[in-house]
């Protein structure tokens, strides 16, 4: 896992996940929503965060979901738009 996280950027814990009654998951980075699951992929996302092993471990999993977050172009938090 450090060859993923070079530059530690999921050590601050970017992102939170929201289970709601109905099984949708709503992923959040830095505390703005950016990417709803439902049905089976929330199902299979649950079923990841669940096996996985410490909470980078989980951090890593949303953001392979949420896309191009490993490419470096993700935007800065206070940059006021996602």
């Amino acid at each position: 896992m450090d060859n993923i996280d070079k530059r530690n950027r999921l050590d601050e814990a970017p992102f939170n996940y929201r289970v709601t009654k109905n099984n949708a998951v709503f992923l959040d980075y830095f505390g703005k929503q950016v990417k709803i699951l439902k049905g089976k992929e929330a199902v299979q996302f649950l079923k990841k965060v669940n096996a996985a092993e410490n909470e980078k471990a989980i951090q890593l999993i949303m953001a392979k979901i949420t896309g191009n977050f490993k490419r470096g172009n993700e935007r800065n938090h206070n940059s006021g738009s996602f």
